[in-house]
């Protein structure tokens, strides 16, 4: 009989197992996977060029399910297809239609949304925070580029969904790109959860706006094989990227989920025999056939024909000086005098220069982060996602999952705005770094608009919890306090798998580092030795300290001063340091709390007879001239460490 047929026939019985495993999960949303069935099964069984057996082969094509809580239907699939779950191919086994039932259990790998990080290969990326999955394919399609890889990746993305601006924001940049192995689905089934989506969501709007941001986009019905099939055979043939609006029924073939809302209900057990008749029905209704689909075709790439990306601990790094000097830094290091954020974008070029798989990504800040060196030597490997750092954090966690490590660069500020889109990339375990500039308040007179001073507290909250290998922090932070340190933490980034981040200082500081400085994740470093007090700081606070130090020194209270260059600490080591230092520890940093002194504080606390507070920017800033009169302003500056530390060692201990 006709393909459309069999068509219809195999999205229905994807849809009972769909419903079924959402049915005995308790929870799920199967009205919105059955709203997908047709698009799926087209996707799964026919187009793409995958092999469900090595969901890990680099050339096949990605399809990423921005609309994460549709997601049944695509385990339904794959299960029926007989793919592979787990972590690695050495512990790879067939997904079984018996393991649906598993749908959120807690060994499942069969996520409420789906995540690859938990053993579901088939996807790159977590997804259920809305909005990001047509990023995380155009770091995808970026990957494909520079691989020479002719894969193609497909996103399905809600109607609703495509509310949040980020949408619009990875629209942009696919087309600046011309990213034309990209194709968005948008899965215009007109409810959200609460109620209907907007007009402006509807079908005919969508394919509207998609048109004017440079899409070629076509609007179907999303229940029509054939017409499916026509929509999608325009991938890969357009000189533009290709969108497909497809209109479709929430709760497609089940006339109990037609009649109210059913967003996140799962149908009751007695229920399930009628829902399954009735979605016998809705495929009859398109005739019977015995026809079976076929699988999909591999990819005809080979692995082999893939570039060799070599192990980033294995490369040797050129010395400071030279990586300075390749940079074009010779003559400021010659003075001793730059800023971290410099010393950093030479140390990105020498990164660039070792490893071709590192990549960087900035938001139109360039010639501040110091990227524009980087950008100067590799510029192919180069990404300017121009004013959209929720976009440019998702496709960098594309292009992690495409085998490249990708630096995303901004200002610590408006790395901010991102947070959502850097919690979704470490619950993917995207090994991603973000280089925050112009951090703290020392950068004085742009005002506190542009000053990360809730940065450290955000990643510092990460670095407290341990990977899959319940050793390794999920998050290592880095604070270097001059040029030195920036080049040895930029290195110790590149070296490390998963997330990283760095915060960097838009003034030029004293080099107080000798290049050969041994910098290590979890250290730190003594820079003065006391036995009355410990100063503990980061970043350009170490040059402040320095001096509170030596007005100490003047009225007879002798300081350790200790660069805690990193997050987390190795707290065994730092504790001993602390006591040997007096047992009082006053730590000091230009942004807010939460963030280096929460960690020194926990730390005192758990190793006990030791005394801790916290001297951090006590005001909302504003534009001043000079770092100084800012640190000043806030009670950060040399005399309020001073005091502060005299009325601490003032008060009687506990």
């Amino acid at each position: 009989m006709s393909p459309s047929a069999a068509m219809h026939k195999k999205a229905a019985a994807l849809g009972k197992l769909a419903l079924r495993m959402t049915t005995r999960a308790g929870s799920g949303h199967p009205s919105s996977a059955l709203s997908l069935a047709h698009v799926v099964t087209h996707l799964m069984y026919h187009h793409m060029r995958y092999d469900p057996a090595n969901p890990w082969h680099p050339a096949a094509d990605r399809l990423v399910l921005s609309e994460g809580h549709a997601v049944p239907i695509v385990y339904a699939a794959y299960a029926d297809l007989g793919g592979v779950i787990g972590r690695d191919a050495d512990h790879a086994r067939a997904l079984t239609e018996a393991d649906l039932d598993g749908l959120r259990d807690l060994d499942s790998v069969l996520e409420g949304h789906p995540n690859p990080a938990e053993g579901f290969p088939f996807f790159d990326a977590a997804t259920g925070s809305l909005g990001q999955g047509l990023s995380v394919a155009a770091g995808l399609a970026l990957g494909a580029r520079l691989d020479h890889s002719r894969r193609r990746v497909y996103v399905l993305i809600g109607d609703g969904e495509a509310r949040e601006g980020q949408v619009w924001e990875a629209l942009d940049f696919i087309v600046d790109n011309k990213l034309t192995n990209v194709c968005a689905v948008f899965n215009c089934n007109m409810y959200g959860q609460a109620g209907e989506v907007s007009q402006q969501q509807s079908a005919p709007r969508l394919t509207a706006k998609l048109e004017a941001f440079g899409w070629k986009a076509t609007s179907i019905n999303g229940h029509e094989p054939a017409v499916i099939a026509e929509a999608f055979a325009r991938v890969g043939y357009s000189e533009r990227p290709v969108a497909i609006v497809a209109r479709t029924v929430k709760g497609w073939g089940v006339e109990e989920l037609l009649q109210g809302n059913w967003h996140g209900k799962p149908l009751p057990e007695s229920a399930l025999p009628a829902a399954e008749a009735s979605l016998d029905q809705a495929a009859a209704r398109a005739g019977n056939s015995a026809e079976k689909l076929s699988g999909p075709t591999a990819p005809a790439q080979t692995i082999d024909t893939l570039p060799h990306h070599p192990d980033p601990r294995s490369v040797e790094w050129p010395p400071f000086a030279e990586a300075m000097q390749a940079g074009g830094l010779g003559a400021a290091v010659e003075k001793g005098q730059l800023a971290t954020r410099q010393a950093y974008g030479a140390a990105l070029k020498t990164a660039g220069d070792l490893l071709p798989h590192v990549v960087a990504l900035d938001g139109d800040v360039s010639n501040s982060t110091f990227t524009a060196i980087f950008a100067a030597a590799h510029p192919e490997r180069f990404f300017e996602c121009k004013i959209a750092e929720q976009n440019m954090v998702s496709v960098a966690a594309g292009l992690s999952a495409a085998g490249y490590i990708p630096f995303v660069n901004s200002f610590a500020k408006f790395l901010t705005r991102a947070a959502d889109q850097v919690e979704m990339a470490n619950i993917t375990r995207a090994n991603i770094k973000l280089v925050g500039s112009h951090a703290g308040i020392s950068l004085g007179a742009d005002g506190p608009s542009q000053m990360g001073l809730l940065d450290v507290a955000f990643f510092q909250a990460f670095s407290t919890v341990l990977g899959d290998d319940r050793e390794t922090p999920l998050c290592r932070c880095y604070h270097p306090a001059d040029a030195v340190a920036a080049y040895h933490c930029t290195r110790l980034m590149v070296a490390q798998t998963g997330m990283c981040y760095m915060r960097t200082h838009r003034p030029a500081v004293p080099v107080i580092y000798d290049p050969d400085t041994r910098f290590e994740p979890g250290g730190f470093n003594t820079l003065e030795t006391g036995g009355n007090l410990a100063i503990v700081t980061a970043g350009y606070m170490v040059h402040v300290a320095k001096e509170a130090v030596e007005a100490l020194a003047r009225k007879k209270i002798r300081a350790t001063l200790i660069d805690a260059y990193t997050l987390p600490i190795d707290a065994l080591r730092l504790g001993r340091a602390l006591q040997q230092a007096g047992g009082v520890a006053l730590i000091v940093e230009d942004n807010y709390g939460g963030g280096l002194g929460a960690a020194v504080a926990e730390i005192a606390a758990r190793t006990g007879s030791l005394r801790a507070e916290t001297l951090c920017c006590q005001r909302i800033p504003k534009s001043a001239r000079t770092a100084e009169e800012l640190l000043n302003l806030c009670g950060v500056g040399c005399k309020q460490i001073v005091d502060h530390a005299r009325a601490l060692l003032a008060r009687p201990g506990p």
